[in-house]
């Protein structure tokens, strides 16, 4: 184990630039190997990222010497290892109590939405499967889910927060629902409302408006046709 004047594997990989949205994970959980069932299908060099998410002293003997390129293959692992393991920490009950803390302090941001009132936002993914949606930002308040503004956020994988996070929180603490807001923006064109089949039927007119030219052009050019006897 590292000296406990050491910042801790975790520590680090929560404080890098782009990972704001993770809390960190207690160790006491990730050396449950029941919370971890599964997760070694998933993630390769799956023992030696284990080992380094603890701070576990890597073996010497072992492959690391003859490739170094495999150090950074190892921490790709423990990055993702770490993501999945995050993704099951958060539905418990001491991952949501960190994650309303960082929530609270408006880690996540606010829904861009004008009639949310910059509502904060959660975390969520689209996926529960590794590689298919990057995170999202989901608004209690409207219900919808935004991409997020800081592109250094661009990165992180959705399925290390899950897709169910934000309405199992919601279900555990119901008094941090937000009520929803009733005001829906209204367009109008010259202080008048646009009725709904406006652009429709606008659409319509203009379709026929282009066929008829098409129509009125083929018979000018069929007039225009020279008449050989």
């Amino acid at each position: 184990m590292s000296s406990s004047e050491e910042v801790s594997w975790i520590s680090w990989f929560c404080s890098l630039r782009g990972n704001e949205y993770f809390c960190e994970v207690d160790e006491d959980y990730i050396q449950d190997k029941f919370n971890l069932t599964g997760l070694n299908e998933h993630v390769p060099h799956y023992r030696a990222a284990l080992d380094m998410i603890l701070d576990f002293e890597p073996s010497r003997d072992d492959e690391m010497e003859e490739n170094p390129s495999q150090s950074d293959l190892i921490e790709q692992a423990a990055e993702m290892l770490y993501g999945l393991i995050h993704a099951r920490y958060i539905m418990t009950n001491r991952g949501i109590s960190q994650m309303i803390e960082k929530y609270h302090q408006g880690d996540f941001g606010h829904c861009t939405r004008v009639f949310c009132e910059n509502q904060l936002v959660l975390p969520i993914g689209l996926s529960d499967m590794p590689g298919e949606s990057m995170v999202k930002l989901y608004c209690p308040k409207c219900e919808d889910v935004y991409t997020p503004k800081s592109s250094r956020h661009h990165h992180v994988d959705g399925c290390y927060f899950g897709s169910g996070f934000p309405h199992m929180l919601f279900m555990v603490h119901p008094e941090l629902r937000p009520q929803k807001n009733p005001n829906q923006f209204v367009p109008r064109l010259y202080g008048f409302k646009i009725h709904p089949l406006a652009y429709q039927y606008q659409l319509q007119a203009s379709q026929r408006h282009h066929q008829q030219q098409q129509m009125n052009g083929s018979r000018a050019k069929a007039q225009q046709k020279p008449h050989y006897k």
